[in-house]
């Protein structure tokens, strides 16, 4: 695939270098609003809504496939218009309140376009997996010109995160083929992930209560 890759990509080489430092500049500027998103609500709450954050570039082998796997021809136009998570931010966070505390936050950035949200914690995949999608732009100030660049953000929870690990790694392993028994356990795991979020929730919602009771008069 790198060969082929090379093909694709090597004649504009230029103008692909110019394009990833888009993408590069993108998640700084996003990785750069979350983390004081994240300073300001421990400094008012008292609390950080984000365990961690992880950040990727796909791979140009990735992309070459999706646009194959479209019908799209590989142009570096067509990555930039049919690849919406070419670069990518993940935010992994305690409690499903704070997904969309969280989500709302990003939203109401002034610099931030919302393009699409997909809510795959109210509407799961039908494989069992989790996860609030949304396709952003955040404007890349250069030399001489902005340009505004898409983002794939992903907010979950731990445990979500840890079943969509799982997933991934079967995925690839049987080639998006897993035996039925396989993915049957799979989405098992998944109502047991979406019944330990509640109760974590729960109990977190009842630990503050208490400690309020505690500070009345």
């Amino acid at each position: 695939m790198a060969d082929e890759t090379s093909n694709y990509m090597g004649d504009g080489i230029d103008s692909w270098n110019s394009t990833i430092l888009l993408y590069n500049s993108a998640l700084k500027e996003i990785g750069t609003k979350i983390d004081i998103l994240n300073d300001e609500f421990q400094h008012v709450h008292q609390y950080n809504p984000i365990e961690y954050v992880k950040s990727r570039i796909k791979t140009p082998e990735s992309i070459v496939k999706k646009l194959k796997r479209k019908g799209y021809e590989v142009t570096i136009d067509n990555m930039v218009k049919y690849c919406d998570d070419i670069a990518g931010v993940r935010l992994i966070c305690s409690f499903t309140s704070d997904i969309y505390r969280l989500a709302d936050m990003i939203g109401r950035q002034n610099d931030i376009t919302v393009l699409s949200v997909k809510d795959y914690i109210k509407h799961p995949k039908r494989s069992g997996y989790k996860s609030y999608h949304m396709i952003v732009t955040i404007p890349i100030f250069l030399s001489d010109k902005a340009v505004d660049t898409k983002v794939e953000i992903q907010i979950r929870t731990i445990a979500m995160d840890f079943w969509a690990s799982l997933e991934h790694k079967i995925y690839y392993k049987f080639e998006g083929n897993a035996p039925e028994y396989i993915s049957k356990d799979l989405r098992e795991c998944s109502a047991i992930v979406s019944m330990l979020d509640a109760k974590m929730l729960s109990l977190n919602e009842a630990i503050l209560e208490a400690k309020k009771e505690e500070y009345v008069p």
